[in-house]
């Protein structure tokens, strides 16, 4: 039995389950989860065809906009027009068991109102009976498990109904779990109070990058940020303020990295770090100017916070200091670098970048000139040149 797949990046979006607890679903392969679901459904209910049909949780958040079901897995004829395709939610014997959560039983399609015939003309089948059963997960219908056509000409029966609902339970379960996995996953290589990533996995990211620059040839340059008066806001309004600043802050820098290849991270306390791959010196510095002023511009708990927290609107105060290194590749090929010693190179010249920004009087860019390590000499200070308000 052929069982077809939608593609990748249609259940990495239907995955993406819009809760309380958001993660993303990347690397949340299902398809050998899938296909064993509708083959064993088949084993005990043997059918001409069959689906698993999944909601956009995007469009169908709260039920606020009618969304749609994607054919996420189907198998018999015609079934590989189906993957991936989609259904109105309200359409259809399928629409109908996912809109009301209750199992269905058309033993005679042509005679049911709720029959939707245009798919059969897509997969040139035809349909005569159909048994659908609801998928949910914590009391939310997600999606629709169906199979149509018992073989032998035999009409779908409650047992069979019976089965199929224990065969939709399983699929709740095992998406469940697979998602489960996936955000604890997450959870340990991001920052709790600002659901950046934390410096475990900074430290492989950029190792990585490195390695990327050095095959591709072109410079990757590092942003070091601290915040400026942090104390002061501990001080005046309570650490509870100080926490919230930094949430907000990281709200500040996955906006200004948004569409582009960077990645920021919580290095710790109040130092966040970013990696700017494929960016020269003069990018950067471009992009940290911007991200300096947005930082010294923006109102700090503008609004009161659950809990009845009251809005402070803190402004004038949370400025940053960024130092910025880049990693030139020709001076690195040129210099005979030890690859191993070019990533704590880097970020200690970022670092130090950083430390002169704060020495110059804070809320400025500090540049580092430091491109690269030579062999064996990872102590040479750097110089610095700056962009002072």
């Amino acid at each position: 039995m052929r069982i077809n797949i939608a593609e990748k990046a249609v259940l990495d979006k239907i995955l993406e389950r819009k809760k309380k607890d958001a993660y993303r679903p990347e690397d949340v392969d299902l398809k050998d989860m899938l296909r064993e679901i509708l083959m064993w459904a088949n084993k005990f209910v043997p059918s001409e065809s069959g689906s698993i049909l999944l909601d956009d949780p995007v469009l169908n958040q709260h039920r606020k906009k009618a969304g749609v079901l994607y054919f996420v897995a189907c198998f018999g004829k015609g079934s590989a027009a189906l993957a991936g395709a989609t259904l109105p939610v309200n359409v259809g014997i399928a629409g109908s068991t996912y809109s009301s959560g209750k199992p269905y039983i058309s033993k005679k399609v042509k005679l049911d109102r709720n029959f939707y015939s245009k798919i059969d003309q897509k997969t040139k089948f035809e349909t005569k009976s159909i048994i659908c059963a609801p998928i949910n997960i914590k009391g939310v219908t997600i999606g629709v498990l169906e199979l149509i056509n018992r073989e032998n000409g035999t009409d779908y029966d409650r047992n069979d109904l019976t089965l199929l609902k224990i065969f939709a339970e399983y699929t709740s379960t095992l998406i469940q779990n697979s998602l489960d996995a996936k955000r604890f996953g997450e959870l340990s290589i991001k920052d709790n109070l600002t659901g950046l990533y934390n410096d475990r996995f900074f430290y492989d990211r950029l190792a990585k990058e490195i390695k990327k620059s050095l095959s591709d040839k072109k410079d990757l340059s590092l942003l070091f940020l601290d915040l400026d008066r942090f104390k002061e806001v501990n001080d005046t309004y309570g650490h509870l303020a100080g926490s919230r600043v930094l949430t907000e802050l990281g709200s500040i820098l996955a906006t200004s990295i948004r569409g582009k290849l960077a990645t920021a991270a919580r290095y710790g306390g109040d130092e966040f770090i970013v990696i700017l791959p494929e960016t020269t010196i003069e990018k950067a510095l471009e992009y940290a100017e911007n991200l300096r002023k947005t930082i010294q511009d923006f109102i700090f708990i503008k609004r009161p916070y659950p809990g009845g927290e009251k809005a402070l609107r803190i402004k004038g105060i949370i400025t940053s200091s960024i130092g910025l290194a880049t990693l030139a590749p020709s001076i690195v090929i040129e210099a005979g670098c030890e690859k191993d010693d070019l990533r704590e190179a880097l970020i200690k010249a970022a670092d130090s970048a950083m430390y002169a920004a704060k020495l110059k009087g804070k809320n400025c860019v500090s540049v580092s000139e430091y491109c690269a390590a030579p062999k064996k000499k990872l102590s040479r200070p750097s110089k610095t040149s700056d962009i002072n308000t």
